[in-house]
């Protein structure tokens, strides 16, 4: 078996899962050689990377959460300052404290409301059309509208830089260079006009370079998920009637463990890096300080050891155990925000749009890092 997770074509239509199963079944953590760098450990079974996620104390968050360095990958070296991601407890504790209380479960459950008046908006504006991009005119709108109202700014400025979020997570060998290095300056120059806003009402805040860091993750982190399940969730759906037949059939009912089955079928965020802080052991491998570990939330997500025929989409799966978010200090800290969205979105979908047909082949984002449709051309016919 060719094992290459690191060129974007391993991830062309969807997640690897063939090399996965090697990887679980013959070296769960696996010496990746990387030609600009170092290498790293694989990790791809999901007793291993739950393991390697809540250990911080062995596993560090630090340098960068990304396989490449940042003097590498020229995106993320933002000199004495770092992004919350990019932390270790205790440190991460009082950052995420700051934010915290507008993505709890209570919280997330206030915006319901307005959460579905979003849903019905974007679905109206495509409904009576017949075609749309699934991903740019619904999946990609929904996000983009929240974190808009989150941060207080205007749904087309939510749009605008969510288009950002894509150059920043394309490989750079597929694009133009520096793009990825440009879409940051570009969310950066956006987040200190902000600046500029927030000093005319002096608060105790963050500083302005914190503030910035902030602003990219909220905005690069928000989307990801409930962008790529939305889209790649209903990919799956259509491959599979029974299934959504099933769903259909009692849609309030079945939602909730229809959306958490599509998290682990679909694992949108597909790696997350630590690096050693001292000698470990992980799986009879000899992990040494300073080496990368990644752990594969996809790999782990089709575990055989942890879920029954993990290969089967099963709606009716108790899957709440999934990796998705990850898990430890790090779990993401939207979980809440994002299942909602999912259940708003899939619902005005499933209950407005029927006969599902692709116009054209899906286009997978250039990706290692985030899995889903960059684009996604779709026939339906309005209910």
């Amino acid at each position: 078996m060719h094992i290459d997770l690191l060129s974007p074509a391993s991830f062309a239509a969807g997640q690897p899962h063939d090399q996965y199963r090697w990887l679980r079944e013959n070296a769960p953590v696996y010496w990746h050689e990387e030609p600009h760098g170092r290498g790293f450990w694989a990790v791809t079974r999901y007793e291993d990377i739950w393991t390697v996620d809540r250990d911080f104390q062995t596993y560090s968050s630090e340098p960068t959460i990304m396989i490449a360095d940042p003097q590498q990958s020229g995106v993320g070296n933002f000199g004495p300052y770092k992004m919350m991601l990019m932390m270790d407890p205790p440190e991460h504790a009082g950052f995420r404290k700051l934010i915290r209380s507008e993505f709890t479960a209570p919280s997330a459950r206030l915006r319901g409301e307005r959460i579905t008046a979003l849903a019905r908006q974007i679905v109206d504006a495509v409904a009576d059309k017949g075609e749309c991009d699934f991903v740019a005119d619904v999946a990609g709108e929904m996000p983009s509208f929240v974190i808009a109202e989150l941060m207080g700014l205007p749904l087309d400025d939510g749009r605008e830089l969510y288009k950002l979020t894509e150059a920043i997570h394309t490989a750079p060998e597929a694009q133009t260079p520096g793009a990825g290095g440009a879409a940051v300056a570009k969310m950066f120059e956006y987040a200190g006009r902000l600046i500029a806003e927030k000093r005319a009402r002096p608060a105790d805040d963050l500083e302005d370079p914190e503030f910035m860091l902030f602003f990219l993750l909220l905005v690069d982190a928000g989307g990801d998920t409930t962008r790529n399940l939305l889209a790649g969730g209903l990919l799956a759906l259509m491959d599979s009637a029974d299934q959504l037949a099933w769903l259909k059939a009692d849609l309030d009912a079945r939602l909730p463990a229809a959306r958490e089955e599509l998290l682990r079928w679909t694992s949108p965020v597909i790696y997350m890096r630590r690096t050693a802080r001292r000698d470990a052991e992980l799986a009879g491998a000899q992990i040494r300080e300073g080496d990368k570990v990644v752990m594969y939330f996809g790999a782990a997500n089709r575990d055989p050891a942890h879920f029954e025929t993990p290969d089967t989409l099963d709606l009716t799966r108790q899957s709440e155990g999934h990796l998705a978010f990850g898990a430890g200090p790090h779990v993401c800290l939207g979980q809440h925000i994002a299942r909602i969205e999912i259940d708003a979105m899939l619902r005005e979908v499933l209950t407005r749009m029927d006969h599902f047909e692709l116009a054209a082949e899906p286009e997978w984002l250039a990706s290692n890092f985030i899995s889903g449709p960059k684009a996604m051309p779709l026939r339906f016919r309005a209910i």
